[in-house]
């Protein structure tokens, strides 16, 4: 793997359903899942998440990030339910791109969450308090 980013835009274009967007959002959410599963100070295999693990480190991801819009970004992506993230874990997978656990499978996406409950209906603000946080 001589430049691991080009790879992953190469697979995505490849395979075509989803942007290299969606491919690299996912691996930028990584650690938000390492640590919403509360495994930050863990090593080697220690670390790894599970699908539904992966699923909550990319809803606070995306919420950081785009807030009420990332249901849309992420269908602008081709990501439109949350089986959709599971298919580019194993894509990747597949790929050698992204390790897995013999317990890994891909139905451990099937249980995730509507996205527009969850980023739209569900989203709440967050307002800076005093006038220190106004910049």
């Amino acid at each position: 793997m001589e430049n691991p980013i080009e790879d992953i835009r190469e697979l995505a274009v490849r395979d075509g359903r989803y942007s290299p967007e969606a491919f690299h959002f996912l691996f930028q959410s990584l650690q938000y899942a390492i640590e919403e599963a509360g495994k930050s100070e863990a090593t080697g295999g220690e670390r790894h998440v599970t699908g539904q693990e992966l699923l909550a480190g990319m809803r606070v991801h995306a919420t950081e990030a785009f807030g009420p819009l990332a249901a849309q970004v992420w269908r602008s992506w081709g990501v439109h339910e949350s089986m959709d993230w599971g298919r580019i874990v194993f894509l990747l997978v597949e790929n050698g791109l992204l390790n897995r656990q013999e317990s890994d499978t891909i139905d451990d996406f099937a249980e995730g969450f509507d996205f527009d409950e969850v980023f739209v209906r569900a989203y709440r603000p967050v307002i800076p308090r005093g006038p220190d946080a106004l910049g």
